[in-house]
């Protein structure tokens, strides 16, 4: 049976309650978040590494309180209410907060067109190679799926780290394509700890990249305590996590 809700830690602790505390005054831009959704966490890099005004504000998207379903009827963290209008989706937020806020600095996709579309060509990888990849071998329960699993997220990583470009994928500055990848490299000890995976298996330039990335400000600044994610990720590791993301990976579906 899955475990109650009652035993998910209700609200960020660490770095990122500190970070939470920073944000709860009144802003045009309100961000709904579950501190321990990685999908999140990559909506919450982005406020920061920006310097975005926002007003956190935590919720249990298992419970799909009715105010939070009004804002997304999806039921799915991140959500923003924007001046009292409602939008969702990790990425898109991201690339809401680049067009919304063309003077917060700085920005996280390319000016030029062509550099543009080439971060999003990675985005899409990340989003159908990498993500996916990374949910299949945590809830893998038999030792030829987590090896088929591991062998697909090793791969995916790698293939990544062959086009970056500098200390960050597209060269010198921190972007989109990294903010992306962030929270599935500060959670991959997951695997380590409990599937078998190495990041040295993905050579190199990818353990360097890793140990950067995981670095960034903005990226320890929303990270919790680590023992406080037990609860989230044990249920993964059993597979019995009723997240729309788990049940789209036991079913073989696309993760909404």
């Amino acid at each position: 049976m899955p475990v109650p809700d009652e035993k998910i830690f209700p609200h960020a602790t660490g770095v990122a309650a500190k970070t939470v505390e920073e944000h709860q005054a009144p802003q045009d831009l309100v961000f709904y978040a579950g501190w321990f959704c990685p999908f999140v966490q990559r909506t919450w890099i982005t406020l920061e590494e920006r310097g975005i005004p926002y007003q956190y504000k935590e919720v249990n998207p298992y419970k799909k309180e009715k105010h939070f379903l009004d804002i997304n009827p999806k039921g799915l963290v991140p959500a923003f209410e924007y001046k009292g209008k409602a939008l969702y989706e990790s990425l898109i937020l991201c690339e809401f907060l680049e067009d919304a806020y063309p003077d917060a600095k700085p920005r996280l996709l390319p000016a030029d067109p062509f550099e543009r579309a080439y971060a999003r060509i990675w985005l899409d990888f990340v989003a159908k190679s990498i993500v996916p990849a990374n949910f299949r071998l945590l809830q893998a329960q038999t030792r030829d799926a987590q090896e088929d699993a591991r062998a697909a997220l090793t791969a995916a990583f790698a293939q990544f780290a062959e086009q970056i470009q500098g200390p960050y994928f597209l060269g010198e500055a921190f972007s989109l394509v990294d903010v992306a990848v962030a929270p599935w490299v500060v959670c991959d000890y997951i695997a380590v700890e409990h599937r078998g995976f190495r990041r040295e298996g993905a050579g190199a330039k990818w353990v360097e990249y890793a140990e950067r990335l995981e670095k960034r400000e903005s990226v320890v600044r929303t990270c919790s305590d680590k023992e406080h994610y037990a609860e989230i990720y044990g249920r993964y590791l059993r597979d019995e996590a009723q997240s729309e993301v788990a049940k789209a990976t036991r079913a073989s579906r696309v993760i909404p």
